[in-house]
């Protein structure tokens, strides 16, 4: 990694860290520097403001987030090739990515931006939705490869069971913070796995 990338990849850290913790309004450019040890001549090379450090926040945890789905999803699905089967193993395997975390799920930058959204431009709004967007459409992908072969037990809309995958993990790191569980997301995430047999197992 040349050192250029290595410097914003650290304000980066230092920014996503801040603003999980206070919020994006708390967080301070001067802080930023004094914690990664930069210069701000430095700061403002990599980030012309903070409306610019929040773009990039907000696209590198975007494309975080789809890795990780790529991954355990991907997994399952060599795991198994019916969609339902598949997709039971993919929650499986993320609950378990996620119970990894030592002291639980940092927080989300997407359900951060949107408490404070006054905070924030059209442009940082639109990647939100974008990307709450995107999620909806993964998901409804999968939930329409599995009603093309298990018909659902009850009628539901396949874009509201779509986004219940991002409520539940969204849902689920507020729990585990307020409670200050940091098994209730895995948890979650595994009520929501037993849902989706009901809603789809014969029996």
């Amino acid at each position: 990694m040349r050192k250029g990338e290595e410097t914003r990849g650290r304000i980066l850290d230092a920014a996503e860290e801040a603003v999980l913790a206070k919020g994006f309004g708390a967080t301070s450019i001067e802080e930023l520097i004094a914690v990664t040890g930069i210069t701000k001549s430095g700061f403002f090379y990599h980030f012309r403001d903070k409306t610019e450090l929040a773009k990039a926040l907000m696209q590198r945890y975007i494309e975080d987030d789809e890795q990780v789905f790529d991954d355990v999803f991907g997994r399952a699905r060599e795991l198994m090739e019916d969609p339902l089967q598949s997709f039971l193993v993919g929650l499986k395997l993320l609950a378990e990515r996620l119970s990894d975390l030592p002291n639980g799920h940092p927080g989300c930058l997407i359900a951060t931006s949107c408490y404070n959204e006054q905070l924030f431009d059209k442009a940082i709004q639109d990647i939100n939705r974008g990307a709450v967007l995107i999620w909806r459409k993964r998901f409804r992908g999968m939930f329409e490869e599995i009603m093309a072969v298990h018909e659902p037990r009850e009628q539901i809309d396949v874009d509201q069971l779509a986004d219940m995958v991002s409520t539940v993990l969204e849902g689920g790191i507020v729990m585990s913070k307020a409670l200050k569980e940091p098994a209730v997301l895995a948890e979650q995430i595994l009520v929501f796995r037993g849902f989706v047999k009901l809603l789809f197992e014969r029996r």
